[in-house]
Formats: C-alpha cells, structure tokens, sequence
C-alpha cells in the first residue's frame, strides 16, 4: 500500500528543493518564513557565514499580540523584520517562503515587509 505524504513532510520537500538554488549572502541575506498554527516567525540569514542577522515572530513582547496565528500578526511581524533589518543595513533582501503557497499569512508578512521598505 502505497502512502501519502504529510503536508509538511511535503512543504519541507519543497522548501529542500528552493534552498537548492537560493542562498543568502552578507550583502543580499535570505528572508525565511516559518508559520505554524499559533504563530509566524521571520528570520534574515546570511548562509555564506551561517549567521542569522536579524528575526522576528509573533511571541515578540513588543508586538504584545493576543493571537500570532493571523493575517493581523504577520503583518506586524513582517513590519518588525524589516525595521530591524533596515537599522542593521540590509534593504535589498531574497524571499524564502519555506516552502508553504505565497498566500494568506506569507503573502500578508512579504507585502507588510516590502511597504516597511525592503526589497525583493
């Protein structure tokens, strides 16, 4: 009997065959997106030297958020992300969506972030 695969063990199939081709670098990082059911998180990453430049989710205490799960928290996270990654210099950034549809809580975090100021 052949079985089908999860949807994350599908998304991460994916996300596997993205990273193949895209790679941050110090001068252009790699804005990944990562979603579960309660919460949204955001991190820029330079691959070259393994570093994480800045990061965001919707369990940051300064975003004081009721519910992390919705289009209103990753808007705010994709606001957050890009504020901090403008004070450490980075403006022109590649997006990474991690595998999951460019749509609802991805595609509101990438647009929030692009009218914040950065680039992709």
């Amino acid at each position: 009997m052949i079985t089908k695969p999860s949807k994350n063990t599908a998304r991460k199939k994916r996300h596997a065959h993205v990273r193949r081709t895209i790679t941050g670098t110090a001068e252009r990082p790699r804005l990944n997106v990562f979603r579960s059911s309660k919460h949204i998180y955001a991190q820029l990453i330079d691959d070259v030297n393994s570093v994480t430049i800045v990061s965001a989710s919707s369990l940051d205490k300064e975003l004081n958020l009721e519910n992390g799960g919705n289009k209103e928290a990753a808007q705010k996270v994709g606001e957050l992300v890009a504020k901090r990654a403008i004070e450490k210099g980075h403006s022109t950034i590649l997006f990474d969506r991690g595998g999951y549809i460019y749509h609802g809580r991805v595609q509101v975090l990438a647009d929030s972030a692009r009218k914040a100021g950065l680039q992709f």
